[in-house]
Order: C-alpha cells, then sequence, then structure tokens
C-alpha cells in the first residue's frame, strides 16, 4: 500500500483562487424565504425562488460549494443512486424511469445555466468482476428494453457500460457562477454564517437573526446535525478524493466509475487526474462529519492511482468532504417541520438529483405542489 505524503492541503482540484468570498451576515434581516446552504441544491432553489418573485436571503456556515457540492468528483450522471436495472427492481418501472427522464432534463439545465463548465463526454461504468460484468448485462438489457441510450464497452479501459447522454462538470465553478447569478437577480448571500437554531419563522445565526414567511434547508452532509429529527433516515459519510498534476501518461476520455461505482475518476481539461474512492474500505471511520483527508483511505487511492490506472504524476490535491446517505438511496425532500422544509441525503448524486430537489421543494413549499417532490421519494409514483 502507497505511503500518503502529507505536503497537501485540503483543496479540491477546482479550486482556482479566483473567488471573492461573500460577506458574513452580521445584521437582523428579514426576507420570505432563507435558504440555508449554497451548494447546487440551494442555489437552484434560489433561482426558482427568484424566477417567482421571491425576495431571498441564502446563508452559508462556509461559504459557496464548500461542501460536497464543491469537492465532489464532477459527474453528472442520469438516474438515481441505483443502477438502472436495481432502481426498476427497488422502485418499479414507473419511477425508475420517471426519474431517469427527469435527471436527463436536468443535465441540460445545468449546461444552458454553466455552459463554460459541462461537457458531454458520456461516462463509463467499469467491472471489477465477472459476477459485476454480468450485472452490466443486466443493466444493458433493461435499459435498451426501454429505449435508453447505453452501449457495452470492451476497450483498453476495461469492460462494462458507456452512457453517452452523462456528462462532466467542475462542480466548484459550476456553484459559484449560480452564485454570482443569483447575487445579480437580487438575491442577498451570506457566507460563515452559520446556524445555531430554528423558531417559528426565524433562522438564527451566531451574530443575526433572520425572520422569514419560510426556511428551506438544502444541507446534505451532515443535515441530521441541523434537522436532528432526520437522524437515522440520513447519515453523513466522509468522501476522500486526490488529483494529480497535470500528466499525458493516460487519456481519459469521460468519467470512469468502477466496482459498483466505490471508484471514480475523469481526467480534467489541463490533464490532471481526479480519482475518488474506496469509502467502504476504510471502515466505519468513514461514517464521520470530519472532513480531514485521512488514512487508510487515502493509501488505498494513490496504490489504486499508481497499479490499476498506470499513472505516475504527483499526486498534487488531497481533499475530503460530507455527504448525505439515505437507507432509500433516494432523498429527503419534505417538510420536517412547520415551516421548515429540507432536501438533501442525495446518497452521491447530488450534483443532479440534488437540483431535482431544488426545483422541487420550491414547488412544495410556494404552491404545495407535491407532484415533484413524489418523483423523489420511495413509492412515490404508482
Amino acid at each position: 500500500m502507497a505511503t500518503v505524503n502529507s505536503d497537501t492541503s485540503n483543496g479540491p482540484v477546482w479550486e482556482d483562487g479566483g473567488w471573492q468570498p461573500l460577506p458574513a451576515l452580521e445584521a437582523d434581516a428579514t426576507c420570505g424565504t432563507c435558504v440555508v446552504g449554497l451548494g447546487a441544491s440551494g442555489l437552484t432553489a434560489i433561482h426558482e425562488l427568484l424566477d417567482r418573485g421571491e425576495e431571498v436571503i441564502g446563508i452559508d456556515a462556509q461559504d459557496v460549494g464548500a461542501g460536497a457540492a464543491g469537492r465532489n468528483g464532477g459527474f453528472l450522471l442520469a438516474g438515481a443512486y441505483d443502477f438502472y436495472h436495481d432502481a426498476v427492481r427497488l422502485h418499479g418501472p414507473y419511477q425508475a424511469r420517471a426519474i431517469y427522464d427527469a435527471t436527463l432534463t436536468e443535465i441540460g439545465r445545468i449546461a444552458a445555466a454553466t455552459p463554460q463548465c459541462v461537457h458531454f463526454v458520456g461516462s463509463r461504468r467499469l467491472a471489477a468482476s465477472e459476477a459485476e460484468i454480468a450485472d452490466c448485462e443486466e443493466q444493458l438489457r433493461v435499459m435498451r428494453a426501454d429505449g435508453l441510450a447505453v452501449d457495452w464497452y470492451d476497450g483498453p479501459d476495461g469492460v462494462g457500460l458507456h452512457l453517452p447522454t452523462d456528462a462532466a462538470c467542475n462542480p466548484l465553478v459550476r456553484c459559484r457562477t449560480l452564485a454570482a447569478q443569483a447575487v445579480a437577480r437580487g438575491a442577498r448571500l451570506f457566507a460563515r454564517s452559520a446556524v445555531t437554531g430554528f423558531g417559528e419563522g426565524r433562522v438564527h445565526t451566531r451574530c443575526s437573526e433572520i425572520r422569514c414567511r419560510r426556511i428551506i434547508v438544502a444541507v446534505d452532509g451532515k443535515l441530521e446535525l441541523l434537522l436532528p429529527e432526520l437522524k437515522g433516515r440520513v447519515r453523513t459519510a466522509r468522501l476522500q478524493m486526490l488529483a494529480t498534476q497535470p500528466t499525458a501518461e493516460r487519456l481519459v476520455p469521460c468519467p470512469m466509475y468502477y466496482r459498483e461505482g466505490f471508484e471514480y475518476w475523469q481526467q480534467l481539461p489541463d490533464g490532471s487526474i481526479a480519482l475518488g474512492g474506496f469509502r467502504d474500505r476504510g471502515g466505519d471511520g468513514e461514517w464521520t462529519t470530519d472532513t480531514t483527508p485521512a488514512n487508510p483511505v487515502q493509501a488505498l487511492l494513490e496504490t489504486f492511482l499508481r497499479e490499476t490506472l498506470h499513472v505516475q504524476a504527483p499526486v498534487s490535491h488531497r481533499w475530503a468532504a460530507s455527504a448525505g446517505y439515505s437507507h432509500t438511496g433516494l432523498p429527503v425532500v419534505e417538510e420536517v417541520r412547520p415551516g421548515v422544509w429540507a432536501i438533501g441525503g442525495y446518497s452521491g448524486t447530488g450534483n443532479v438529483i440534488g437540483a431535482l430537489c431544488g426545483r422541487a421543494i420550491v414547488a412544495m413549499a410556494l404552491d404545495h405542489n407535491h407532484a415533484p417532490s413524489r418523483l423523489l421519494i420511495p413509492g412515490g409514483i404508482d
């Protein structure tokens, strides 16, 4: 196993150093809707609210995209957490197909809103065993039976499936672009404004109180700490990644995921390889809210980089993030307290599913329209 060097910070490879941090909220304020969490799902909700003429304040304990939304692998994948054939079995054919279609549409919306950071290159599911090859064959059969785009892949990267409608993105640039757009449209956004509690029509932070008609909590990792009533339904895990210096040793044409998605990587436009995974091999210690990169996962990642991907370029970045996992694989989308709506527990699919949740929770909160949210909850479509 590789020995992890300690000379890399906990900054993601997506960081370019060009962002001007948002101000902190230091005085009491009033608005129609307060959105807690400035990741992609919260920012999508903010734009939905602005479309409806709502006066919005958005706050974050750190800054825009500072959580998993800006520190993930940059995959834009259609479908639910479960592979399509598994989703059909677990959630039924109508709900599985509805989620797949909705996420395909959402990927298009993401690209339209932030075209500079989305690349339609597809993705590949690569099998790590004979049993997984058979599972890929079953996924191929079910997807083709439903008329969904998928190809069998057998090439230099391995054996499995190619999903041509998926895409890659820079998740941090995406979040920051959405935030800048929201500010330009009149939203008031604040960083370093951690929530200390909720009251009736009140959001309390260390230095201020926000009075509002409704509250939307758009937090994935650590959601159960902010809303303890969700403990047992969502659980926070640490997702660890590393990245290399730019290299021409290997060409990775699209996002890849391996061993049923536990390992995942892509190559950035500058040639850097961004690699994540081995959450399941890190033991119970990976069920944590600590976001410090740590062994044994970092060592497993570097061994995989060297021995499986055959990349010897120096590691330039190591980082981690908190992500929420649900016991069903489908997210939380609901009113958890009177006037407090929550979304989260994306189980590693927040780039696309999170945006869908942002739209659904606004429809629920403003229109009492539960149709979009039913798409994303277990048994939501008969």
